[in-house]
C-alpha cells in the first residue's frame, strides 16, 4: 500500500486514460506522454500490471461499477495492489459510502451522472462520466446545419457544464466521456475533445475508439502516429497550465444554478460563449459582491431560485451601477432533460426566447473584454483582470481543418502576444491599437485545433 499512498500525494498531477489492457508492455506507450494514471476494467485488473505501472510512477485505478459486488470489488482491487478506484456510475449512497469504507487508504475517485455531483465532497478530485461528444453538429437529413438560438453553428461542448461546475468548485476536475461506440474517429476529433476540458481548466479522460486501440496495440505506424498527436495535444495542455486559475475576464456574470439548467450543455452559458462574449458563470450559493466583482452586467437566470440574502446581493450590485437582467416569471429553465446531459427540443425554443431578452443587453458591437473574428467554429475563453498585466485567450476549433485570418479585439493595451499551439513552436506575435475602448488588435494567421495567446503589458 506504500506504492498507492505516495501516488495520493500527487493526485492534482494525474493525467487520466482509459487502458484497456493488463499487458505490461502497452506501458511502453506512455513513455514521454505525461499520461500517468489509467482507468481499468475489472477483467483487466492485474497485480503484475500495476506493480509494472508503478515502477513507471504510473498509477492504475480499478473501475467499479454500481451493483451488490462493488464492496468486494474494491476489496479485489486493494488485493491486486492497485493505486485506487473508479466509482463510475450512479451510485446509490450508502453503496459509494461502503465501496470508500473498503477501499481504506486506495485512492477513491467519484465520476457519478452531472445530477449525482457532489461540490462539497472535499475530495481531491471531481468528475462525471456524462458528456456530450465535442464537435460541429452535422448536418441533419434535411441537409440543413443544426444551429443554436444564436444563430450561429451549433458546437456540441461540455464547456458550459464545465465552466459552472469548476465555478462551484475550484480543485481538480475529469470528463470521463468515450467516443461513441462502433465508430472510427478521426484524430482530429481527439483534439476537440481534449481542449473541450482542458480550455476551461478541467481533463479529459483520454479514451481512444475500438478500431484506434486495436490498430496501436498492434503498433501499425498510423495508429502510433496518432497516439503520438493525441497525447502531444495533451501535453501541450499541461503546460498551460500554469494559467489554469488566472481570473475568468468577466465584464458579464450569469447567475445560474443545477436547478436551472447549469448541468446540462446547450444551456444559456454555452449559448454565450458561441457569441465569444466573456462571461463569468456565478453560482447562486456563491453570489457574494466579491464574485461580482468588476462586473458591469449580471443575468439572473431563475430569480425565484435566489434566497432573500442572494437577491439583496444583486439589488446592491444594480445600486452601484451594474445593470441586471432577471428572467422574468415565465422563464422556467429545466433542472434535467430526457437524457440529463443536453437540452431537450423543446427547451431550445424557450432558450431562443430568453436569447432574444438577454441579446438586448449585450449591445451590439460593444466589446466585452474581447472581440473575434472569423470564429464561427469556434470557442473561446479569455482570462485576466481587466486592467490587468497579463490576460490569456484561448481558442479551440471545432471544424475539423485549420482556419486562417482570425482576428482578436482585446480590451486593454498590450504590448507583447505569444502564440502557443500544441504543434510548433511558441511565436512572438505584433499586437497593434484598436480605437475601440482603447483595445489591442491581433492576427493569427492558422488556427489549428487549438490556440493560446498570452498577452503581457
Amino acid at each position: 500500500m506504500l506504492a498507492a499512498a505516495l501516488f495520493v500525494a500527487t493526485l492534482a498531477d494525474w493525467v487520466p486514460a482509459r487502458w484497456p489492457t493488463n499487458d505490461p508492455a502497452s506501458l511502453e506507450l506512455l513513455h514521454g506522454t505525461g499520461v500517468n494514471c489509467l482507468l481499468v476494467e475489472k477483467q483487466h485488473w492485474s497485480s503484475a500490471f500495476a506493480d509494472k505501472a508503478a515502477e513507471q510512477k504510473v498509477a492504475v485505478l480499478g473501475v467499479v461499477r454500481p451493483g451488490a459486488e462493488a464492496v468486494q470489488a474494491v476489496r479485489t482491487a486493494r488485493e491486486q495492489r492497485l493505486t485506487g478506484v473508479v466509482l463510475e456510475g450512479e451510485f446509490a449512497r450508502a453503496e459509494a459510502d461502503a465501496a470508500r469504507k473498503e477501499a481504506g487508504d486506495l485512492a477513491v475517485v467519484e465520476l457519478p451522472a452531472r445530477r449525482g455531483l457532489r461540490f462539497d465532497a472535499g475530495d481531491a478530485i471531481t468528475g462525471t462520466y456524462q458528456g456530450v461528444w465535442p464537435g460541429v453538429r452535422p448536418v441533419d437529413e434535411k441537409d440543413k446545419a443544426h444551429a443554436m438560438p444564436t444563430g450561429g453553428p451549433w458546437i456540441d461542448t461540455n464547456t458550459g457544464f464545465l465552466r459552472f461546475a469548476r465555478a462551484m468548485r475550484k480543485g481538480e476536475f475529469w470528463i470521463a466521456v468515450t467516443p461513441p461506440e462502433k465508430q472510427v474517429i478521426p484524430v482530429d476529433r481527439y483534439f476537440m475533445a481534449i481542449g473541450d476540458a482542458w480550455m476551461v481548466g478541467a481533463r479529459w479522460v483520454l479514451a481512444l475508439d475500438g478500431d484506434l486501440w486495436k490498430r496501436l496495440q498492434a503498433r501499425e505506424e498510423t495508429a502510433v502516429r496518432d497516439w503520438k498527436r493525441i497525447v502531444q495535444h495533451a501535453r501541450f495542455y499541461e503546460e498551460q497550465r500554469r494559467y489554469r486559475d488566472l481570473p475568468i475576464y468577466g465584464l458579464m456574470a450569469v447567475v445560474q444554478d443545477a436547478g436551472s439548467g447549469a448541468l446540462l450543455s446547450g444551456s444559456i452559458l454555452d449559448m454565450i460563449a458561441v457569441k465569444h462574449t466573456p462571461v463569468r458563470p456565478v453560482p447562486g450559493p456563491r453570489l457574494s459582491k466579491e464574485s461580482l466583482a468588476k462586473a458591469l452586467m449580471a443575468v439572473n437566470i431563475d430569480p425565484r431560485g435566489l434566497s432573500a440574502e442572494q437577491g439583496e446581493v444583486l439589488k446592491e450590485f444594480s445600486r452601484s451601477g451594474g445593470t441586471v437582467l432577471n428572467g422574468p416569471p415565465e422563464w422556467k429553465m429545466p433542472s434535467d432533460s430526457k437524457n440529463h446531459v443536453t437540452v431537450d427540443e423543446e427547451d431550445v425554443k424557450k432558450l431562443d426566447e430568453i436569447w432574444k431578452e438577454m441579446n438586448g443587453m449585450i449591445a451590439r458591437g460593444r466589446n466585452m473584454g474581447v472581440r473575434l473574428f472569423n470564429v464561427s467554429s469556434m470557442l473561446s475563453f479569455y482570462q485576466g483582470v481587466p486592467g490587468g498585466d497579463r490576460a490569456v485567450l484561448h481558442l479551440v476549433n471545432y471544424s475539423g481543418y485549420n482556419v486562417e485570418n482570425v482576428t482578436a479585439h482585446v480590451l486593454g493595451r498590450y504590448k507583447k502576444a505569444t502564440l502557443h499551439l500544441p504543434e510548433g513552436k511558441a511565436v512572438a506575435m505584433e499586437p497593434y491599437d484598436v480605437d475601440e475602448g482603447e483595445a489591442t488588435g491581433l492576427d493569427l494567421a492558422n488556427v489549428p485545433a487549438y490556440a493560446v495567446v498570452v498577452m503581457e503589458k
